[in-house]
């Protein structure tokens, strides 16, 4: 059988699907093509994702190949999924994860976040890197960027910028690692949903769809379930600033992060907990509906309005869930003017 995966055309997507064409021929002993589909968010490069519908628009074309059979497996960057996929299709293998932080490329290998000039221009596609630098440093104008990775780097001299943030896995899948000034530690920027996770995805109920199990890691799809769970709770997707970190820790124990913020940065709700690696799924959902009741639902209401993001605010909370979905919160405010 010869197994044809479809990818986008970017040089990124493409080193991620000749991986896993790798991969599939190494474990399955298939043959493999790449189908190179151009979706919507390749086609439209000038606006920003937030404004034209969403990270979606990066899968929608990809798969109706699936659906309408011109592809058998699609390699996607798992960060860029929207909380459902389309019926009949199936996420069936997540490859271990790399390295999930956020990069600062600079014009200098010493620069990082917190030592940038005042007023430093940093570019990022990203409203959620967007508004956690922003509450970091308020003094930075956040550039939005488009286009790929090659292309956003070059934008560092065309658009006279200080920096751009970038998902280190990419960078160091591209082979350009060394370009990087900064790993920014989860606590600064804490990741988007599955960043540095790839997700494979067939169609349901077909041989294939089972084969590929053998490319799962266990340990990444315990994450995923997790992260993916928070971010169906909160109904987010790129045009809203969330983030969510799944880490494994000792005794077959998870602990899981999420946020949501105002564009701004202004306001910021935050939680954490811990549970066992079974719960993964339920601890995503507890905590995005503790997001929602602490004041995260009050943002997302004032994103889908375009109200104001109101007073600055940073809702923390943390938790062990073993049983039932209950689960204890608390909010402090910051004084006016403040950043989280």
């Amino acid at each position: 059988m010869r197994v044809r995966i479809a990818t986008r055309g970017s040089d990124l997507a493409l080193v991620q699907a000749r991986f896993i064409a790798r991969r599939v021929t190494e474990a399955l002993g298939m043959e493999t093509e790449i189908v190179v589909i151009t979706t919507t968010g390749d086609r439209i490069q000038h606006t920003p994702l937030a404004e034209i519908g969403g990270k979606g628009l990066f899968v929608k074309e990809i798969e109706e190949a699936l659906l309408e059979g011109r592809a058998d497996l699609a390699v996607h960057s798992a960060k860029d999924l929207p909380a459902a996929m389309a019926p009949g299709l199936a996420l069936v293998a997540f490859p271990q994860r790399e390295d999930p932080r956020d990069a600062l490329v600079g014009r200098a290998a010493s620069d990082s976040l917190r030592n940038l000039p005042e007023g430093a221009r940093v570019g990022t596609g990203s409203v959620r890197r967007g508004a956690l630098v922003l509450a970091l440093r308020p003094d930075i104008e956040i550039v939005p960027l488009r286009g790929n990775v090659p292309t956003r780097l070059a934008k560092i001299e065309s658009e006279k910028l200080d920096a751009v943030i970038l998902a280190s896995a990419g960078l160091e899948r591209l082979g350009l690692a060394s370009r990087v000034s900064e790993l920014i530690a989860p606590d600064t920027l804490l990741p988007a949903v599955c960043q540095g996770t790839l997700a494979l995805e067939a169609r349901e109920g077909e041989s294939l769809a089972e084969d590929l199990a053998a490319l799962d890691d266990a340990k990444t799809a315990i994450t995923v379930r997790a992260e993916r769970a928070f971010q169906a709770e909160l109904g987010g997707d790129c045009s809203v600033p969330l983030a969510a970190y799944c880490e494994l820790i000792s005794g077959g124990r998870i602990r899981l992060r999420g946020l949501v913020a105002s564009p701004d940065g202004k306001r910021i709700v935050r939680a954490e907990s811990t549970s066992a690696e079974q719960h993964a799924d339920r601890m995503g959902r507890v905590l995005g509906r503790e997001v929602l009741a602490a004041g995260g639902g009050e943002i997302l209401a004032g994103l889908k309005s375009g109200s104001p993001a109101g007073t600055p605010v940073e809702s923390r909370s943390g938790s062990a869930i073993d049983s039932g979905d209950s689960i204890d919160s608390q909010e402090s405010e910051l004084p006016s003017g403040s950043k989280s």
